[in-house]
């Protein structure tokens, strides 16, 4: 009952590139396991694996490696339901998830791999204190300065240290296996945006080549995150960068922004209407396409540009002339250029290519504004991203899919949850939202705490709850086609109890009173989300709760699969199941009485739905 072992499926997948490279090895138990010799490895790859002290371009820092182990070691984790935080627990398809995001898209990655097709990331930015995600593979000051060469033989500080560095390496390490993570949750057409400062917009920049590939990079934007100067340093920042990677960006489509009707107009009183005049030059010679071009009107002519080509071939840019849909400037004297007409522009569902600078899609002091006016008119919660900015994000990412699933890992106020509740609204679309946040303690001080918040997650939650009531309220007599809800989830140990014991431990007059292996304060909804993760099911599955015999059974997805973890369950009661024909079934292991019991649940499956796969925890 872990999450998936990303460590063995790479090794699944070398195996099946080389096979003569996996050998075995023994665990820390000395059991054997399937392992890579990497001298085999660089054998096949012996004219391409770069070795020793030879120079490469890459970016390393001290912890890098363990953060990469740290990505694919499995976690014994779980997520439990929290119904009484949910909104709509029993219909929403919407996820808020409270608990470290490094375990959250650890135990994603089964139930949603490939199947996200946005993703925003609003990490916190290095300000050289302290993180609060402290994983494993952190590494303390003196363990930093001995690997970074900042300390001597003899434990002293070298003279010149990096400056701050310890700050960047333990942003970068937190960053580097959720990015990785994440990645494996984008679909092929999928997009992530993610916002940083000036701190480490470098590093993030050399860390996404890495983590995406260099040729999956699509844009940097520069957001206008506020209008006010400030003076305490040199030049007042007035931005972030948002930077945008596709997951495969030949499989990216972006949607635009809407036409502006005030760039077209009409000054020769054309009665196809407004238009602009755009270049018919091209920088990709093709048949035909260096030619002169003649005014009718005063038979001067026109030869494209040096260097470059007319972007038409000169029959079709006769046709042009002859429509009417070339100009030769206000005189006639000017080289040809093509109306763009607005209506038919508007015809064809055109839009304008988004700008890298992003000037009007609200600022930080909007977020405050938006969080504040929900949660009761004080400042609750510092520098949030607006919902404008939010929705610009979403909407150039989910392109014309409005029936997607969008991710925020760093969920922070619950922008994202509700900007896409009012996307949904604005293009009546059925777009989803995943979103998680640590429950980072709210200082005692703060407007946060004064208002009944003990932690960021509960922020988030609570600005969600009254989100989706205001933009319920504001869909009217539509609001029943949307989902205003989500399924609260916490990240928890295992439901399953450590019941392991050696043998001089267990005398064979008590072996009847062991406790059992599920921990005794689990309910059943708990274990349901637990094998949902194990079968890869998406987590927001409708499920229903029956009653069968007196036992109470989950039935998720119209029979998608079908639970009973009732401590003792009869011949009768699997019969009963078995004749609805899941496509899964799964029984608690202790629920039968004896092994013959469950050979005999099993046997009763093959006789009466062989096709349900059977499972007992």
């Amino acid at each position: 009952m872990t999450s998936a072992d990303l460590t063995e499926a790479n090794i699944d997948k070398l195996a099946e590139l080389f096979p003569s490279v996996v050998t075995e090895a023994l665990d820390a138990d000395g059991n054997p396991k399937w392992a890579i010799d990497f001298d085999l490895l660089r054998q096949e790859l012996s004219d391409q694996v770069v070795e020793g002290p030879q120079e490469r371009y890459q970016l390393d820092w001290p912890g890098k490696r363990a953060a990469a182990f740290a990505a694919n070691a499995p976690i014994a984790k779980t997520l439990r339901p929290v119904r009484e935080e949910s909104v709509d627990f029993d219909i929403t398809k919407n996820l808020f998830i409270e608990g470290d995001n490094l375990d959250a898209l650890k135990l994603l990655q089964e139930s949603y791999l490939g199947k996200v097709k946005v993703i925003f990331a609003d990490p916190p930015y290095n300000t050289g204190s302290d993180l609060v995600y402290e994983d494993d593979f952190s590494t303390s000051t003196k363990d930093y300065l001995s690997r970074s060469g900042e300390l001597d033989h003899r434990g002293r500080l070298n003279a010149n240290p990096l400056t701050n560095g310890r700050f960047h390496s333990d942003w970068l390490t937190m960053m580097y296996p959720r990015l990785r993570l994440a990645r494996n949750l984008l679909s092929d057409d999928g997009v992530i945006f993610i916002t940083i400062g000036d701190q480490e917009g470098a590093n993030l920049r050399v860390l996404m080549d890495e983590v995406f590939g260099a040729a999956n990079f699509v844009a940097t934007i520069v957001w206008q995150s506020r209008t006010s100067i400030s003076d305490d340093q040199e030049i007042s920042a007035n931005h972030n960068y948002i930077l945008v990677y596709a997951r495969d960006r030949d499989s990216l489509t972006f949607w635009g922004e809407a036409l502006r009707s005030a760039e077209y107009s009409n000054p020769d009183s054309d009665p196809r209407g407004p238009w602009k005049l755009v270049p018919l030059d091209a920088n990709k010679p093709g048949g035909d396409t260096n030619y002169e071009v003649v005014n009718p009107e005063t038979g001067q002519g026109f030869w494209p540009p040096a260097g470059r080509s007319w972007a038409i071939n000169s029959r079709a840019m006769h046709e042009l002339i002859a429509d009417g849909r070339v100009k030769f400037g206000l005189k006639g004297d000017s080289a040809p250029k093509r109306k763009l007409y607005l209506n038919e522009r508007i015809q064809r569902g055109d839009t304008r290519t988004p700008s890298s600078l992003l000037l009007d899609a609200g600022t930080t002091k909007d977020g405050s504004e938006e969080v504040a006016r929900l949660l009761g008119g004080k400042k609750i919660f510092d520098y949030p991203k607006p919902v404008s900015l939010l929705s610009r994000l979403i909407r150039y990412g989910t392109s014309g899919a409005k029936h997607c699933t969008v991710l925020d890992f760093f969920a922070g106020s619950g922008t994202t949850a509700e900007a896409v509740m009012r996307l949904n609204v604005d293009d009546d679309g059925s777009r989803k939202f995943i979103v998680i946040q640590y429950p980072e303690q709210v200082g005692d001080s703060t407007p946060a705490a004064k208002a009944g918040y003990e932690t960021i997650a509960d922020v988030a939650r609570e600005r969600i709850r009254r989100a989706s009531l205001q933009v319920n309220e504001r869909a009217g007599l539509t609001s029943g086609r949307f989902d205003f809800g989500f399924r609260a989830l916490k990240i928890d140990t295992t439901n399953r109890a450590d019941v392991l014991r050696a043998p001089d431990e267990t005398e064979q007059l008590t072996l009847g009173e062991l406790e059992g292996s599920v921990k005794p304060d689990r309910s059943g909804e708990d274990l349901l989300f637990q094998v949902l993760l194990d079968w890869g099911l998406e987590l927001t599955m409708p499920i229903a709760v029956e009653q069968i015999a007196g036992n109470e059974v989950f039935v998720v997805e119209d029979g998608a699969l079908i639970a009973c973890f009732a401590s003792e369950v009869s011949p009768e009661v699997v019969r009963i199941i078995a004749k609805r024909e899941p496509l899964r079934a799964v029984f608690l292991d202790s629920g039968f009485t004896s092994d013959d019991a469950r050979i005999n649940a099993e046997q009763i499956f093959r006789e009466v739905s062989p096709a349900t796969d059977v499972k007992a925890i």
